[in-house]
């Protein structure tokens, strides 16, 4: 995850793509070519325009608000998984199974513990999760997030943004730094969380 000096996590224009960096964008391409499977929320993944990849892509959707034909799943070198709910609509979750590996995992809201399963039991068990907020919060909550990537950029981007983590209540954890880099005034840390 990355925000600005101020905790923007995103740009005027939606994107955290805004608020990143040179130092930021090494480390996020080598964490993808470290990871079996990249997860993201669907929001992130429109807003941020993903695409095909060099590693599988698992988005996170309740109401699989997602184009069947856009790249992402029509050009795909292996075969986009989408992680969903029971309550999803049955229509997009049989339009999306003709060009997607579609998993149920909860009844009303991602079941994390399930849908972590289901990506081990296709051989992918390092997960990078890439955002956003509501999705990396509802990792939080189920103690599923081991570590924690956070890139500080040395901007200022003021008005209204969201947080690194978008939660409807506290979420209280503990983590201690693995690593701080400053590079060019960007600041790289790796956080790992405690386990009582």
């Amino acid at each position: 995850m990355v925000t600005s000096l101020d905790g923007a996590v995103q740009g005027p224009d939606g994107r955290s793509a805004t608020v990143s960096s040179p130092p930021d964008r090494v480390v996020l391409s080598l964490l993808r070519r470290l990871a079996d499977v990249v997860v993201a929320g669907a929001g992130t993944v429109r807003a941020e325009h993903y695409g095909p990849s060099s590693r599988p892509i698992a988005v996170v959707s309740r109401v699989l608000d997602l184009d069947p034909a856009a790249p992402l799943f029509t050009e795909a070198a292996h075969r986009t998984i989408v992680l969903t709910c029971a309550s999803s609509p049955a229509d997009r979750r049989a339009a999306l199974s003709e060009v997607a590996d579609v998993v149920v995992a909860g009844d009303t809201s991602l079941d994390v513990p399930a849908a972590v399963r289901a990506l081990a039991e296709r051989g992918l068990t390092r997960i990078l999760c890439e955002g956003g907020p509501h999705l990396l919060a509802s990792i939080v909550a189920a103690r599923a997030l081991d570590e924690l990537c956070y890139t500080m950029t040395p901007a200022l981007v003021g008005g209204t943004s969201h947080r690194l983590l978008e939660a409807p209540s506290d979420l209280h954890s503990d983590w201690t730094l693995g690593h701080l880099i400053e590079d060019g005034g960007t600041l790289l840390m790796r956080w790992v969380a405690r386990r009582s």
